[in-house]
């Protein structure tokens, strides 16, 4: 069995490997600056942030939910950081503690899920409220500005090595270490059999709660790098940063395979699901098409990958 879903999801990245390539072959006679080293580069740093909670994503929906809180907790991560550095802060001392905040966001909801027992839904939708409101307040609703801040800590997000951007390697270095932790870490497997069925896993001896609150903490640490990194790109802490976030990681988790039932989904598949949505938005920017039918088509695939997962997976729905 999984041998068979191991070649599955083989062709299913090798088959989202060939669209994106036929993609950027047919968008580069459409708009001539798509195949520009400059858009390449925007593109590739664009989409590293949407990538790295795109993998926190692909493990919750591997264990049948999934965290709408990200996109908020990314945001509150800078304004923390941003907050404490314009009230005298190391940067860095300011990130970690941004981390921290992060990292008990994603705790909170994996022990209300894990060991209270309440529903994904519900429990990541109210800490979404949550952060967002917190940010909001933190910074009166205006975006923070950070003048003089560290070089060292721009690198990370708007620095390169060997004209790579850091950023992006960070996110390649995040999905590498990920994806074999998620195929070969014995922990990170016991993600998928409490996805495929919650209950044979309990009496074979998994801790279900302790998995459940773990994959949380994941979703909520990565979502604070995701935070810290974007501040660093921008030097400016923005309450609204990372909005529908969440919504774009579900889109490209479902088109890489992930299911929304559980049990299935990889790393590498759900990169490439974040790396065709950027090309699609790319290609619409670089084609003057508003902001606001980049949303509406976003979500019109977000729509057709659900219902192509549904239909695949009809009787795990049913079932559970």
């Amino acid at each position: 069995m999984l041998a068979f879903l191991g070649k599955a999801f083989a062709l299913r990245e090798f088959t989202l490997f060939v669209i994106i390539i036929l993609c950027s072959v047919v968008l580069s006679f459409f708009t001539p600056h798509f195949l520009t080293g400059a858009n390449i580069s925007t593109t590739a740093i664009g989409l590293a942030a949407d990538g790295i909670i795109a993998v926190g994503m692909t493990v919750a929906l591997v264990l049948g939910g999934f965290d709408l809180s990200v996109g908020s907790v990314m945001a509150l991560s800078g304004v923390v950081a941003g907050s404490l550095y314009l009230s005298g802060v190391n940067i860095w001392l300011a990130a970690f503690v941004a981390l921290v905040f992060g990292m008990l966001c994603g705790l909170i909801n994996g022990y209300f899920i894990g060991h209270v027992g309440l529903n994904p839904f519900i429990t990541t939708l109210g800490m979404m409220s949550i952060a967002r409101g917190a940010s909001y307040v933190l910074t009166q609703g205006s975006p923070l500005s950070l003048p003089g801040i560290a070089r060292s800590f721009k690198f990370i997000g708007g620095g390169r090595i060997l004209g790579f951007p850091v950023m992006v390697l960070i996110y390649v270095l995040i999905v590498i270490i990920m994806d074999f932790a998620l195929r070969r870490s014995t922990a990170l497997r016991q993600v998928f059999y409490v996805g495929s069925n919650e209950k044979a896993a309990s009496l074979s001896g998994i801790n279900v709660s302790k998995v459940k609150t773990g994959v949380f903490f994941l979703t909520g640490t990565l979502a604070a790098i995701t935070g810290i990194l974007t501040l660093s790109r921008f030097t400016v802490a923005a309450p609204n940063a990372g909005m529908s976030a969440e919504m774009r990681a579900i889109a490209a988790c479902v088109i890489g395979g992930a299911s929304l039932s559980g049990g299935e989904g990889t790393i590498i598949g759900s990169a490439l699901g974040v790396i065709l949505l950027a090309l699609v938005n790319n290609a619409l920017i670089l084609l003057n098409v508003s902001v606001y039918w980049q949303d509406l088509i976003t979500g019109m695939i977000l729509i057709s990958a659900v219902l192509l997962d549904f239909f695949t997976h009809r009787s795990s729905f049913l079932h559970k």
